[in-house]
């Protein structure tokens, strides 16, 4: 009995993958990256942000107050400064976004 050819072999693996890409079909599955899905977990991100601020604000304070037996005064002027810290993460969340941005994909300018 002669031996396969080589060739012979590389052409009916070739036909063999053709034949297995064919069967098992192109998965028809939603990327991760998708826009909506980007948009979402960015608007997630500044929400996290600003409560992430105001608890560590609220945490200072309040034990800032308990240290020196000023109840209000820390936890209300720490909670403030908590809000203005997380507003200036998210504006500088939204400016890394706006950059990131190409020029005509904004979905809002114009119609």
């Amino acid at each position: 009995m002669p031996d396969p050819q080589p060739d012979d072999d590389a052409g009916r693996l070739k036909a063999l993958e053709k034949r297995i890409r064919d069967a098992q079909g192109t998965p028809q599955q939603v990327p991760h990256t998708d826009k909506g899905y980007s948009q979402g977990s960015l608007a997630w991100r500044m929400v996290v942000e600003l409560v992430a601020g105001l608890v560590i604000g609220f945490c200072i304070g309040y034990g800032l107050d308990i240290l020196f037996g000023t109840m209000p005064l820390f936890l209300v002027l720490f909670i403030f400064l908590g809000l203005a810290a997380g507003v200036n993460v998210m504006l500088r969340s939204a400016r890394e976004l706006q950059a990131k941005t190409p020029p005509g994909e904004d979905g809002g300018e114009g119609s």
